[in-house]
């Protein structure tokens, strides 16, 4: 990552490469308000399987990639993908299984940051 690009640039990048796979139920938290949160946004979004959440996370990995030249700084969950993780160190993007979603409920877990519902 060599020159520092603006968050909200990573961001409609990173929810167009999300909508274009058909990702589901795209939300935004904004956590820059909260107290010692460890990034700026979490973006958490949806797939009906594992084989969509990895196809979702690998598609907005390459667009991301290709666009605006950012790659994850880590990336956790492939091996099963019911919970995929891309760290892009503010912004963090969070693709699950629906069941899986609604266990860990991050949502209500992160109560006080700001959500933002996405519409494609």
């Amino acid at each position: 990552m060599s020159k520092k690009v603006d968050s909200k640039i990573i961001i409609d990048v990173i929810i167009d490469g999300i909508s274009d796979s058909k990702a589901e139920d795209i939300k935004i938290l904004d956590l820059r308000e909260i107290e010692n949160a460890f990034c700026e946004y979490f973006v958490i979004c949806s797939g009906n399987s594992n084989t969509h959440v990895a196809s979702i996370a690998a598609a907005l990995e390459k667009k991301v990639r290709n666009e605006i030249q950012e790659r994850p700084w880590h990336v956790e969950g492939t091996e099963n993908a019911q919970w995929i993780l891309l760290d892009y160190t503010n912004i963090i993007v969070h693709v699950f299984q629906k069941q899986y979603r609604e266990y860990y409920d991050l949502e209500s877990l992160w109560g006080d940051a700001k959500e933002i519902t996405v519409t494609i």
